[in-house]
């Protein structure tokens, strides 16, 4: 009987210590899958410590089923996850961090939803999460303000499985600097399963999520995948019409009836609001503008510096 192929894809940013124990518990994982074959490839996201070089170790001594590429820099989780996508084989393709939060042994749950539901995504969630308060806040503003949308209200997450279809259409089509994957994912399918995962502490350092970094990219989610700032600006022009317009009736009402003069103040304030808006509105359409820029230059998601 031939075996389902499963690709697991697995972005680095310095977690040497944590390596082995992921590739170890990772075999372990799938030799209780007699039904599946596997390959892991492992993606080191510009690492600051001695990430590669425990990859190679690792790749030395389970060379049949690990790939190990390296960048040249740091571009982000989802970038190399879309590196990774590149270089899958398998049938159907898994996410998950570097960070054993997603403990190797919850894959099978969300093999065997999809077996059942015959699903083309399926996510693992955690009811309780163990990340820190930053970046449980910024994930939580990213899902309740961004406008992907799934069937499940609870959002998505890192931990998913993908159909290879899918995969090899985001490698196709989302080859630009910014990657926002469920929003991507959302805009090709909506047949999507949710099932409960452990989710567990961080064995080592700290998350590579800070409250900036999580601001950056949420701003590049609203320009790159979202027209919320333009609907904003709409919402801004309407309101402020409207209210210019009472005040108009009022100076209006009060010149004719009670002969008061126009006054300077108001004046001054009805420029200074209008200008203030105004030049708003063209920072937001300035920032579009730029990101259409960006892309027109063709800049890549990310640069390969070695693949073993």
């Amino acid at each position: 009987m031939t075996k389902t192929k499963i690709s697991v894809v697995i972005p680095v940013f310095n977690s040497s210590e944590i390596i082995p124990e992921l590739v170890e518990r990772m075999i372990a994982t799938f030799a209780k899958l007699s039904n599946y074959q596997f390959e892991l490839i492992m993606v080191n996201d510009g690492s600051e410590d001695r990430s590669w070089e425990e990859l190679k170790i690792q790749k030395n001594e389970f060379s049949e089923f690990l790939k190990i590429i390296n960048f040249t820099k740091n571009y982000g989780q989802h970038n190399a996850i879309l590196c990774g996508f590149s270089f899958c084989t398998g049938d159907f393709v898994i996410t998950m961090d570097d960070d054993l939060q997603h403990p190797p042994e919850e894959i099978g749950k969300l093999i065997e939803a999809q077996k059942i539901k015959d699903v083309d995504i399926v996510y693992g969630m955690y009811k309780v999460k163990h990340h820190s308060f930053i970046r449980n806040l910024g994930s939580l503003f990213i899902r309740k303000t961004s406008e992907y949308k799934k069937q499940n209200e609870e959002g998505g997450s890192s931990f998913r499985m993908i159909r290879r279809n899918l995969v090899d259409i985001l490698v196709e089509k989302h080859a630009q600097h910014f990657l926002f994957l469920d929003s991507a994912l959302n805009w090709y399918n909506t047949n999507i399963e949710v099932v409960e995962v452990n989710h567990q502490s961080r064995k080592q350092g700290k998350t590579g999520y800070s409250l900036t970094k999580l601001f950056n990219i949420y701003i590049n989610i609203m320009y790159y995948y979202s027209t919320k700032p333009l609907k904003v600006i709409i919402f801004i022009g309407l309101f402020s019409s409207l209210i210019s317009f009472l005040l108009g009736l009022r100076f209006i009402y009060n010149k004719f009836i009670h002969n008061v003069p126009l006054g300077y103040t108001s004046i001054i304030v009805a420029i200074m609001f209008s200008t203030s808006l105004i030049l708003f509105c063209l920072g937001v359409i300035g920032n579009y503008l730029y990101k259409l820029y960006q892309l027109q230059q063709n800049k890549p998601p990310y640069s390969i510096k070695n693949v073993l």
